[in-house]
């Protein structure tokens, strides 16, 4: 059943009986029969066919419900039973919004040093693709803002405030400041990253509440291109501090904090509501509270 009930989440991911079917490595005929075989257990409709998948029935969302709760929990069990026997090892997929991802390594360097044989992948999502992935499965934990916007049925570990500072390049009009304010931005060009990212949504309520447009003369999904135009001297980007501490800015770019009387928003890890924790997400838990407790929320 574990694997009929893992057939249900990756159609829920993919909205795709194809595309369901070759992430879970099947065909869509054996995909497809699979859920048809959950049905007759259950004794009811999970999935509104059509030509293609268009949706689940009440039951099959709730069926959803405990698949996701089941799948994991069997994959948690599986992964104790491993680390039991042959100590931590294994592989941890990370989902970062992309203004957290610089902070990582405080959380990777030191587990890694203390558990060599795990591995890690980290991707750069949005706050609602964090959530989602949780959500099916997809990523063991993600580091997303936890007070702006409803984190779903998920736990949460505070890590670090979100301040934010003006970077300019050197001869820019403003890089002799010793601090700005919101206002002093509405006729600053500005390059920012665009508006299906929580950060950005961020940026331009603050903009907002200053009475000041948000309305970026530059805008991208990422923070690599938001810096290339910065350096140009043409735009002025507004960061995260925890991104502007992995900067070069010595010399091309100058960083000026801004003051910001409104409280920060908070980022912090967000993880499954289930216990017992995979051993994996147990001992990143276990890291990130030593974090807070020697470097975090400030």
């Amino acid at each position: 059943m574990i694997d009929k009930l893992a057939y249900l989440i990756a159609l829920a991911r993919e909205q795709h009986f194809g595309r369901a079917a070759d992430s879970c490595g099947v065909t869509q005929p054996t995909l497809s029969a699979g859920i048809k075989q959950l049905e007759e257990q259950l004794g009811v409709l999970l999935v509104q066919r059509g030509s293609r998948f268009i949706g689940f029935t009440p039951e099959g969302q709730r069926t959803l419900d405990w698949a996701r709760r089941i799948v994991g929990d069997a994959q948690a069990l599986r992964d104790e039973i491993r680390a039991l026997k042959t100590g931590l090892a294994g592989h941890l997929r990370l989902s970062v919004i992309p203004t957290a991802l610089p902070m990582v390594t405080a959380l990777t360097e030191p587990f890694r040093l203390a558990h060599p044989n795990v591995t890690f992948s980290v991707f750069s999502r949005t706050s609602i693709e964090v959530l989602a992935q949780l959500e099916n499965l997809e990523t063991d934990v993600g580091l997303s803002y936890l007070d702006r916007e409803p984190v779903g049925r998920v736990r949460t570990l505070p890590l670090y405030h979100e301040v934010y500072w003006l970077v300019v390049a050197a001869d820019h009009a403003l890089a002799t400041a010793r601090s700005v304010i919101w206002e002093q931005l509405g006729d600053v060009p500005l390059a920012l990253l665009t508006p299906d990212m929580q950060n950005r949504r961020i940026i331009d309520a603050a903009l907002r509440e200053a009475g000041v447009t948000s309305a970026p003369a530059m805008q991208s999904d990422s923070m690599l291109a938001v810096l290339a135009h910065v350096r140009t001297g043409q735009w002025a980007g507004v960061l995260p501090a925890v991104l502007v501490d992995t900067l070069d800015v010595a010399g091309r770019l100058v960083a000026i904090p801004i003051d910001d009387r409104r409280p920060p928003p908070t980022v912090g890890l967000i993880y499954p509501q289930r216990e017992p924790l995979t051993p994996l997400t147990a001992a990143l838990l276990a890291e990130a509270r030593r974090f807070v407790a020697t470097r975090g929320l400030h």
